[in-house]
């Protein structure tokens, strides 16, 4: 299974003014395999012109670039893939629009979702909040177990999130899972690049 490494989600918030565009490459440059772009606060204009940014940066670490919900923006920057909740385009409509070269992932919580996804197409889910997390208000709670059953259940990647740290993901290794999807925990950090570090080897 594609494997999907340390997955950053983009939060400007969590930046506390700092350069975005510095940040994000401090993480790829710190061994992050997937970049989100996730900026809910954004205008469509300020979204689509990090957008193509980041697929930039993406291409010079040979990372994977994700667009969170925003289908359109996807397609125009040439994305590798695009991130949607369940209270979003369906996967199947997805799918039809971005064709087979676009990765889609989906937001899920328990296993009939988990299900649902991977029977509409979703290449990967990401899987949460698996512990508590303040970067997400509305973010639904995920046992350990529910996440072994998904993983028993469902033969796509799985993605973890939802206050993922550095003291509390050795279970999540024991669940074979391919990716790690953290904000706060590495951007949040004084030295990013660092904080990567620390979480790739860890991952391992």
């Amino acid at each position: 299974m594609k494997d999907y490494g340390i997955y950053i989600v983009t939060d400007s918030k969590i930046l506390e003014g700092r350069d975005f565009y510095k940040c994000i490459e401090d993480a790829l440059k710190g061994g992050a395999k997937t970049i989100q772009l996730r900026e809910k606060c954004a205008t469509g204009a300020e979204f689509l012109k990090k957008a193509i940014k980041l697929r930039e940066l993406t291409k010079k670490y040979n990372a994977m670039f994700i667009v969170n919900d925003r289908v359109d923006i996807a397609m125009i920057s040439n994305a590798d893939g695009v991130h949607v909740g369940q209270s979003d385009i369906a996967v199947s409509y997805v799918k039809s629009i971005v064709g087979k070269d676009i990765v889609v992932g989906v937001s899920v919580a328990n296993i009939e979702e988990a299900r649902i996804a991977k029977l509409n197409g979703a290449d990967y889910i990401g899987v949460g909040a698996m512990f508590n997390t303040s970067t997400k208000v509305d973010a639904r709670s995920v046992s350990i177990e529910t996440l072994k059953n998904i993983r028993k259940e469902v033969d796509i990647p799985i993605v973890t999130i939802g206050g993922l740290q550095l003291d509390n993901i050795d279970v999540l290794k024991q669940c074979n899972i391919q990716g790690y999807a953290v904000v706060s925990a590495i951007l949040g950090a004084n030295d990013i690049k660092s904080e990567c570090e620390k979480w790739l080897s860890r991952v391992k």
